[in-house]
């Protein structure tokens, strides 16, 4: 959720299905990013612009996507969804280049070059550096005019009518820490994820196998729980999640276990869990 409403990160089959099962406002959906091309990751576009288009929805529709997503869609959207009363507008993804692909008056979001079968990246949400706090008490002090608070809260110095210098810093408090969000599924395990995920609150990473499976995983282009710990480790990240396990596993402990040998602040992404960042 970001304050101009929600973003959904790929749409597999059955989405709508679970959005309306954690009641999530859907309709306020209206950028949605898609990692790959494969079924499980864009199935369930064609059916969610459709139930928009009952709905009556009105606002613009935003695809972020390899550029093939948009000669698929648009002819199912031809003969199934023709006469939208909204837009639906495709920005292409280059997978092999990380690329600033949103950006607000609070947020960017970055594209993160992954290795899978096909062209996929990861996305990266940062928050744009925050505003400092105004001293109402200091900036009373100091007679501080009104005109001038914009200017301290970008981090500027007051001169005063006679020519007094007074530091921001103590007519200003630091401004809270900004978030970033890293999304980084179906890829093999790569160090130079590290340098883009670096320090960032939440990173969910894949892990499809365990440990044991490690050389099935570089042969199908996937991760084991370990190797996105190290991932996590490796770019003093807040908070590891895990996801996207093979449906080989049924019981989801043992990722958790091997993962937290080597980053302890592991979790599983259960369904429905929410997790701030």
């Amino acid at each position: 959720m970001h304050p101009g409403g929600f973003f959904l990160i790929d749409c597999g089959e059955g989405t709508q299905m679970q959005l309306r099962r954690h009641k999530v406002r859907f309709g306020r959906i209206n950028h949605i990013f898609v990692s790959h091309l494969h079924g499980d990751h864009v199935f369930g576009l064609p059916g969610l612009i459709s139930s928009y288009g009952l709905l009556g929805r009105t606002n613009d529709l935003h695809l972020y996507a390899n550029e093939n997503l948009e000669p698929l869609l648009r002819p199912w959207m031809a003969f199934f969804s023709r006469d939208l009363p909204f837009k639906v507008i495709f920005h292409q993804v280059i997978a092999e280049r990380q690329q600033l692909i949103y950006e607000d008056e609070s947020l960017e979001v970055w594209s993160i070059p992954l290795e899978h079968r096909i062209p996929t990246v990861g996305f990266l949400f940062r928050e744009k550096a925050k505003e400092r706090k105004i001293n109402k008490e200091s900036c009373a002090f100091y007679k501080v005019p009104i005109k001038w608070m914009p200017h301290l809260k970008r981090g500027c110095d007051f001169i005063d009518e006679n020519g007094n210098l007074v530091a921001n810093d103590r007519l200003t408090y630091p401004p809270p820490p900004s978030k970033a969000y890293a999304y980084c599924t179906d890829t093999r395990y790569s160090e130079a994820i590290i340098s883009v995920v670096r320090g960032v609150d939440l990173l969910y990473h894949e892990g499809t196998f365990l440990d044991d499976q490690e050389e099935l995983a570089r042969k199908t282009f996937h991760s084991t729980a370990r190797q996105a710990a190290s991932v996590a480790r490796g770019a003093q990240v807040g908070r590891l999640l895990l996801g996207h396990f093979s449906s080989r596993y049924k019981d989801l402990t043992p990722f958790l276990v091997e993962a937290r040998s080597v980053f302890s602040n592991t979790d599983i992404a259960v369904e429905g869990g929410v997790f701030e960042v």
